[in-house]
């Protein structure tokens, strides 16, 4: 299946959102969007992509 992780075309082989963030190598803390909706932490273990879904990872940026 192909979906769009930050900008990159990705081939996955798993649909369930939470096992494509953990190959993606995503680390806590971190926020996520599918297809600009975001997607709270409580939903990432059951939430379903769908062919074509554009993810957004988003890492909080510390500085001053």
């Amino acid at each position: 299946m192909n979906i769009t992780i930050n900008g990159e075309l990705l081939n996955v082989n798993s649909k369930a959102l939470v096992e494509v963030l953990q190959s993606f190598g995503a680390v806590a803390p971190f926020a996520v969007a599918v297809n600009g909706e975001f997607i709270p932490q409580s939903r990432h273990g059951n939430y379903v992509l769908n062919e074509g879904d554009s993810v957004e990872l988003l890492s909080p940026i510390q500085g001053g």
